[in-house]
C-alpha cells in the first residue's frame, strides 16, 4: 500500500507538469486529483504542493504560501477560484509577483538596527505598522465569519482594515469588531445619487477614510474561476438566491433607493464625480486604481486625499505591468504631497519593503490574508499579518533602515 500512495504521488507529480491537466480537465475524478495535488493558481512555485505537506495549525507556518494549498482544501472551489482568478491570459497577474524580482535591494552597512520603529502617521492618526488589511469582498465564502473575523485579527494586531462595499457584514458591525477606526472602499454604481447616500451612512457611523476604486468599469473574463467553479457540484441558487454579486448580497446597499440606478458599475464616472463626493462628505477621500503619472496628477489637481496605487490585483485589466512597476512614475508626481498607499502582489516582507523604498506610504495585503481566513478563520489571518511584519522587520534590520523615514529610493535597484 505504501508502494501504491508513493507511486500515486508521483505519478501525479509528473501529472501536474503535464499541458493534459494544465487547463483543469471538469472530469469529477481528475478535478478531484487537482483539488488534492496540484499546484495552486497563484503563480508561486514555493506552496506546499501535496496533502502531506499541509499545515494543520496556523502555528506551524513558515511563510504566508503554507495558508493557500489549506484554503484550497477547506473553502468551496468556486469561492477559492474566484478570489484566485485574475482574467485573460493572467499575465497581469503572474506579473504582479514577478515583477518584484525586477527590484534588487542595496543594504547599508554599521547603523544602528537594534531597535526597528515601524510606525506611521495616516491623516493624524498612529499606526504600528505600514501594513494595511487590504479592501476584499464577499470574505463569507471563506469562513462563516467572514469581515469579522477579519476586522477581530485587525484588533488582535493593531492593523488598519478597509472594508469592501462587496463585503457580507455591515460597516457598524465591523467597527464594532475592530473597535477602532476602519476605512472604506467604495464601488460606485452609475448613479451617483448611491454614491452620496453610501457616503452619508459612512459618515453617520464615523469612518474617517473613503477609497474610491476607479478600475473596474465593467466586465471581465475571469477563466480560471470559470474553469474551477465547473467542479463545484453546490446548488449556488442556495446561497446567490438574487444572482452572484446582486446589491442583495451587500448590506451597505441595504435601503438605498435603486431607481435611477442603471448599471452596478462604474463605467460612466469622470473626475467630476471626484469633485461631487468632495461636497456630500468629510471623509478623506483616496483615489484606488491609479498606475500612471498622468492620473496622478489628475488626482492631485482635484484635490483627492490619497492616492491608492493597484491593478486590482490583476482582476481588472490584463494589460501586463505588475503593480510595482506603476509606482515609480506616480511617486515622481505625488510623494511627499498626499499619501500613497500600494497593492497587488505582496507576499513577502521584503516585498513591501520594495514598495515602500519605491514611494509608497503603506502597503495594502489582500489574497494572503483570504488564504488565512479560508484556512483557519481569525487565527489565520491573525498569523499572516504577523509573518509578513516579522519578515518586514527582518527586512529593515538588514537593510540598516531603523525606521520608515530611514527607507530611500537609492536601497532599491533596478535590475
Amino acid at each position: 500500500m505504501q508502494d501504491q500512495d508513493l507511486s500515486r504521488r508521483q505519478l501525479m507529480r509528473w501529472l501536474a507538469a503535464s499541458p493534459l491537466l494544465s487547463t483543469l480537465s471538469a472530469q469529477a475524478e481528475i478535478g478531484s486529483l487537482n483539488r488534492q495535488v496540484l499546484k495552486r493558481p497563484d503563480p508561486m512555485v514555493w506552496a506546499p504542493n501535496t496533502p502531506l505537506d499541509l499545515i494543520s495549525d496556523p502555528s506551524q507556518a513558515i511563510n504566508v504560501f503554507d495558508f493557500e494549498p489549506v484554503a484550497f482544501n477547506k473553502v468551496p472551489t468556486a469561492h477559492f477560484a474566484y478570489m484566485a482568478s485574475g482574467i485573460d491570459d493572467e499575465v497581469t497577474l503572474r506579473a504582479n509577483r514577478s515583477a518584484f524580482l525586477n527590484y534588487a535591494l542595496r543594504p547599508r552597512r554599521l547603523r544602528d538596527v537594534s531597535k526597528i520603529d515601524m510606525s506611521l502617521s495616516l491623516f493624524g492618526k498612529r499606526w504600528d505598522t505600514p501594513i494595511i488589511i487590504a479592501p476584499t469582498g464577499g470574505n463569507r465564502a471563506y469562513h462563516p465569519e467572514g469581515e469579522i473575523a477579519v476586522a477581530k485579527a485587525a484588533r488582535a494586531g493593531g492593523y488598519l482594515n478597509v472594508l469592501s462595499s462587496a463585503a457580507g457584514s455591515t460597516i457598524e458591525d465591523v467597527i464594532a469588531a475592530r473597535q477602532g477606526e476602519v476605512w472604506f472602499q467604495l464601488y460606485a454604481t452609475s448613479s451617483f445619487e448611491v454614491s452620496k447616500q453610501i457616503a452619508k451612512r459612512l459618515d453617520r457611523a464615523g469612518v474617517p477614510v473613503m477609497e474610491i476604486t476607479v478600475d473596474r468599469n465593467g466586465g471581465r473574463n475571469q477563466e480560471t474561476f470559470a474553469r474551477l467553479k465547473r467542479l463545484d457540484t453546490r446548488d449556488c441558487a442556495s446561497c446567490h438566491t438574487h444572482g452572484f454579486g446582486s446589491r442583495y448580497e451587500r448590506p451597505i446597499y441595504d435601503g438605498i433607493d435603486f431607481t435611477d440606478v442603471k448599471s452596478m458599475s462604474s463605467s460612466n464616472m469622470t473626475w467630476e464625480f471626484i469633485r461631487r463626493m468632495r461636497d456630500v462628505t468629510r471623509m478623506k477621500l483616496i483615489v484606488k486604481g491609479i498606475q500612471t503619472e498622468e492620473d496622478a496628477e489628475l488626482c492631485l489637481k482635484y484635490g483627492v486625499d490619497g492616492i491608492h496605487v493597484s491593478n486590482h490585483g490583476g482582476r481588472s485589466e490584463d494589460g501586463g505591468r505588475g503593480s510595482i512597476d506603476c509606482l515609480p512614475e506616480v511617486a515622481r508626481v505625488a510623494k511627499g504631497k498626499v499619501p500613497i498607499l500600494f497593492d497587488s502582489g505582496i507576499r513577502r516582507g521584503s516585498d513591501i519593503f520594495k514598495a515602500l523604498a519605491l514611494g509608497a506610504t503603506a502597503v495594502c495585503v489582500g489574497r494572503p490574508y483570504l488564504w488565512g481566513l479560508g484556512a483557519f478563520g481569525q487565527p489565520g489571518v491573525e498569523k499572516v499579518m504577523s509573518l509578513l511584519r516579522t519578515e518586514l522587520m527582518g527586512t529593515m534590520q538588514q537593510m540598516g533602515t531603523p525606521n520608515l523615514s530611514a527607507i530611500e529610493p537609492a536601497m532599491v535597484a533596478r535590475t
